[in-house]
Parts: structure tokens; sequence; C-alpha cells
């Protein structure tokens, strides 16, 4: 059984080759991807013993998933067969001023019409020391947003840690509840809060004076929201936000914040420019910062962890971080030059 859980979809993701518009060229990239997987693959790579919890349908589609997941050493052994299709995603990557965009095909996928009561959760949790759960697959439909629900509560009665990735996404909550109205209860069962500069606000609805849309940061204004999530949510130990300047699709600033019962604390920031894929960069900081809590007893190193482990993955194109701990701990220690490792 492995030790370190998440919960929610893997989807077939269809990109366009290179920097192309949609159907530009009659073709794109087949591969899988989606927010929990890729936590999964990541704390894999990482060397923690990792599984992943789902439904997928029992075809050629859903088959190829699961050994995609096994893989990469994943645990698939909670991933139950029915339902009747593989959600997608088609990506359509930007370059400079233009953004880039994903279009969702995720209606009546098997984790969508999955049903409380379709996991043995108390099985499931029995030795396990993690759950990692998103806000995505609560916005999918309601019978997967009481499923969430039901996922962290069976977690938090055994004992295990819950994490959560607050993951607004706005083209996704369509079946008449808002955001808050979901989150604002999964998250009364949660340990370790992750967000980016925007989820706390429109995935919670907890306010504070921050604008996302000039690209540029105050971390003042992000010392005060974090203070204000965790007054809200007494139970949740550790916030944790990431900072994107948004300059052009094609550069980034990076960096964190993270906020316990010690304080407040800013990571480095990193200037990422050349951005190959930024899809699955959040996913890549859950992950990593997941690692860092439970490797180092420094709540700074673990969060410099995450934030470089999420800078690398905008050097990889797919969902997936491909990326092993030395080369993470080499970017922490200043090797971030990119010359050629002989």
């Amino acid at each position: 059984m492995a030790k370190y859980l998440t919960f929610g979809e893997i989807m077939l993701r269809l990109k366009t080759p290179g920097h192309e518009r949609f159907f530009q060229s009659p073709a794109f990239e087949a591969t899988f991807g989606g927010g929990e997987a890729n936590v999964a693959v990541a704390l894999s790579n990482y060397g923690l013993d990792a599984g992943f919890v789902s439904a997928l349908p029992d075809n050629d589609i859903g088959e190829a998933a699961i050994r995609e997941l096994r893989y990469f050493g994943v645990d698939t052994s909670n991933v139950i067969r029915q339902g009747d299709r593989v959600g997608i995603y088609y990506l359509e990557t930007g370059a400079n001023q233009r953004a880039s965009k994903v279009v969702y095909d995720r209606a009546r996928s098997s984790i969508c019409d999955a049903q409380p009561g379709d996991f043995d959760f108390a099985k499931i949790f029995d030795g396990v020391r993690w759950l990692h759960i998103t806000g995505i697959t609560p916005a999918l439909s309601q019978s997967a947003a009481d499923l969430s629900l039901e996922c962290v509560k069976a977690a938090k009665a055994a004992g295990v840690i819950v994490s959560c990735d607050f993951n607004f996404r706005g083209k996704l909550w369509k079946y008449g509840k808002t955001a808050p109205e979901v989150m604002r209860e999964l998250v009364k069962y949660v340990d370790v809060g992750i967000a980016n500069e925007e989820d706390c606000q429109k995935s919670l609805g907890i306010e504070v004076d921050v604008d996302v849309s000039t690209g540029e940061l105050d971390t003042a204004k992000y010392e005060a929201l974090s203070a204000k999530v965790l007054e809200e949510y007494p139970d949740m130990s550790t916030i944790a936000i990431t900072l994107r300047e948004s300059k052009s699709a094609d550069r980034n600033g990076w960096s964190a914040c993270i906020r316990d019962k010690d304080g407040f604390k800013l990571s480095r920031r990193y200037e990422i420019t050349d951005i190959i894929d930024r899809v699955g960069g959040g996913d890549s900081f859950a992950s990593a910062l997941i690692y860092g809590l439970e490797a180092y007893e420094d709540r700074q190193q673990s969060l410099e962890y995450a934030v470089a482990a999420s800078c690398l993955k905008h050097s990889i194109n797919g969902d997936f971080n491909r990326v092993s701990v030395a080369e993470v701990e080499g970017l922490m220690k200043g090797s971030g030059s990119g010359r050629v490792q002989r």
C-alpha cells in the first residue's frame, strides 16, 4: 500500500505541435496529465511510495493511462474501472504576448460520474500517511464534489495528513455551485493548503487587496492573505502560495511564500525565460512542497525545494515534472547556469 496518495482525474492531453494554433496542422501530441496524477508522478520520482486513486473506463485509453502511471512507479491498485470515457484537455501553447489556451472535454468522464460510496476509503487509507487533493475534481460535477468531501473526511478520520491545492478553474464550475460554496467546506479538513495568487480569493472567497492582472506582486499583501487564511481555518497548519509574475507567455518571475506557526517566509525568486511548458507548474510546486515538508526540518528549505522544483518544470514539455531530488537540490545550491554536465 502506497503511503502518499493523490485523488482526482488523469486526462488525455492533446497539445498542438510547438506553438501552433489549434488545427493549424492536422496533428496533436497525445500524452497524459492532470493535477493529481502529476503530483503522484513527481512524488514517485522523488523516491516516495506514491499512489493514485481515481476511476477510469475499462477500455484501451483507460488502460494506457494506467500503464503511463505505472511506468513512473505510481501504485494504481486503487484506480477503479468504471464509466465510459477518459477526460480530455486540449492545449495550445502561447508565445510572447499570445497566451496559452486550454479547452476541456471532461463531461461524463469516469471520475466526473463517480459517486460517494464507489471507493472503500476506510480500506484505502489504512496505513497511509498523506493524501493530496485539489479544487479541480470538486469543480467537475456535484457527485465529484460530494465524493471529494467524502474522501477528505475519511482521510482525516484515519489520521492521514491532507493537503489541498485550491486550484480555481473558472471553465469547470458549471453545475450550479460556486467554488466557495463547495471549497470552504472541503478545506475544513485540510492540514496543508496550497494556492496561487488568486486561488484563495476565487476558491475560498478570502479577499485582500491583491491585483494579479498587472504581473507585479506586492509580497506584503500575500503576507496578509496567508495570515487571513490560517485565521479562517485554524485547523490548517500551513499555507503556501506561489507568486507568479507573468511578463509574457515566455517570461515569468517565480517565487513563493509559506506561513505556519513559526511565521511567514518568502523564497528565492527565479527569473524564468524561454518557458517550454508552464502547464503543471503548480502541481510540481505542490508535489515538491510535500516532499520538502517531509524531508527537511527547516520550513525555509522545504519552500526553497518546492520553488526550485517548479522552476525546473517550466523547462520540461508535458504535464509531468521529470526531475530528480539531486537536480532540484543542485538548483537550490545555485547550479542554474544551464551548462552541459559532462
